[in-house]
């Protein structure tokens, strides 16, 4: 099992900063997913903005999330 999300912070260019339980961190650029289905309303950015880390992933208010694993593999490692 790949490491969860323990910590997020969104930046203004829709990019998730992350920390991973096993202490790695790594950027998310979620650019890519805001022109499909549930995530068009991550193009808000003060609604992007409100990611936080729930239950090992990223989540927003109106129950969008991205699968931890595909956070950890797709992040770039700081």
């Amino acid at each position: 099992m790949n490491p969860r999300v323990k910590a997020v912070t969104a930046t203004s260019d829709y990019k998730l900063h992350l920390v991973f339980t096993n202490g790695e961190a790594g950027i998310y650029d979620c650019s890519d997913l805001l022109d499909f289905g549930v995530f068009k309303e991550l193009k808000n950015i003060h609604y992007f903005a409100r990611a936080k880390a729930a239950d090992g992933t990223v989540v927003w208010p109106h129950e969008q999330d991205i699968c931890p694993d595909t956070l950890y593999r797709d992040s770039v490692k700081e």
